[in-house]
């Protein structure tokens, strides 16, 4: 699990390294963009939009069935999950409005009350929650009616100037977007979080992260999987009406699908073995730690060293600069276990759950 853990946070940075730039905007294409755009955008829809923080969440739902098992009740959880909420809401309103750890704190606290549900009654509640989403986020995108903005016109400079005027509006615009985003998890992003973190739970209990999963299962997540890519590339060309909105919905499942095959191809990769893949497992172990140093790095070098980027950079400019940075986690993450067994924010999130465990006793 902490291979699978390390892969899905190094892949966060191949998809979100374009919301560095202009958060809202994301990736912006040029009148006439590279060849290049296209083939990555492909590869993306098929390979990376949204599947390694479907991983990143299925990974975290079973993580909480793992913690429950062992203290056999959920208020250990609980404050490990009120200081992962406290850690979201200071990375999100202080540094990146993409933030992650507060909507796992949220719905990690809403799924706490089905851990003693049966298998079969999991699976009704991850179906129901998944719906209730993918019908909320259709819905929202159908009342979306944006005409398309390229980064080579007088429209997107002027937005890019009111950001990269001064550091102060840059924070100013952030605290705007958290604000937002903190109205948007229980509407858009709670339902298909809890959803898919009691699918990971079933995926735990089903012995899926241990042994991969069956050849009967295998086939239909194949299937499935390809038939839902395959639905989203036909709908890329829409920017607006029923199939603009059924975009994301389609891409949350074949997400879904995909995910769980690379966990299925990971198991069998490292056949259960601690002395495979030993460095990404350390990544793994480092999850919180390098995931927060990704927001620093891409800060840094999008606000203060290179603002010019925003201008500049199409799809292959940004996937080199993850790859960079992917490198400079494997080395920081090498040099780093030598001497140290837990990850800084790792430590600091366990003494501070421990502190209010102490009090609990």
């Amino acid at each position: 699990m902490d291979f699978i853990r390390g892969i899905a946070v190094l892949g966060l940075v191949f998809i979100n390294c374009f919301s560095f730039a202009i958060f809202e905007l994301n990736y912006t294409p040029l009148t006439t963009p590279p060849p290049s755009d296209q083939f990555l955008n492909i590869l993306s829809l098929i390979f990376v939009e949204g599947r390694f923080r479907t991983l990143f969440t299925l990974l975290f739902g079973a993580g909480l069935y793992i913690q429950y098992q062992r203290y056999q009740c959920t208020e250990p959880l609980k404050k490990r999950l009120h200081w992962l909420i406290v850690f979201g809401l200071i990375h999100g309103f202080l540094l990146w409005a993409g933030d992650i750890l507060f909507l796992y704190g949220v719905s990690g606290l809403f799924i706490l009350r089905y851990l003693d549900c049966t298998n079969e009654e999991l699976k009704n509640k991850a179906a129901f929650f998944t719906f209730i989403s993918l019908m909320t986020i259709a819905i929202f995108m159908l009342g979306l009616n944006e005409a398309p903005l390229y980064r080579d016109s007088p429209e997107y400079y002027e937005i890019y100037t009111s950001y990269y005027q001064s550091i102060g509006a840059h924070f100013g615009q952030n605290i705007a977007m958290s604000a937002y985003m903190l109205l948007a998890v229980p509407i858009l992003l709670l339902w298909a979080s809890a959803g898919f973190m009691l699918i990971g739970i079933l995926a735990y209990k089903y012995g899926v992260f241990s042994k991969g999963l069956s050849k009967a299962l295998l086939i239909k997540l194949i299937i499935l999987s390809a038939l839902f890519i395959s639905l989203r590339l036909m709908l890329v060309p829409y920017n607006q009406g029923i199939g603009y909105a059924l975009q994301e919905p389609v891409n949350e499942l074949a997400a879904l699908c995909v995910a769980l095959l690379y966990i299925h191809l990971i198991v069998k990769l490292c056949d259960n073995s601690a002395h495979i893949g030993g460095l990404i497992q350390q990544v793994g172990r480092l999850a919180f730690t390098l995931y927060i140093s990704q927001t620093i790095m891409q800060l840094l070098l999008f606000k203060v060293f290179f603002p010019q980027w925003t201008l500049s950079f199409n799809r292959l400019d940004y996937w080199l600069l993850a790859i960079s940075l992917v490198i400079v986690q494997l080395i920081f993450t090498a040099i780093y276990c030598r001497y140290f067994k837990q990850g800084p924010l790792e430590y600091l999130w366990r003494k501070l759950a421990k502190i209010n465990r102490e009090k609990i006793a």
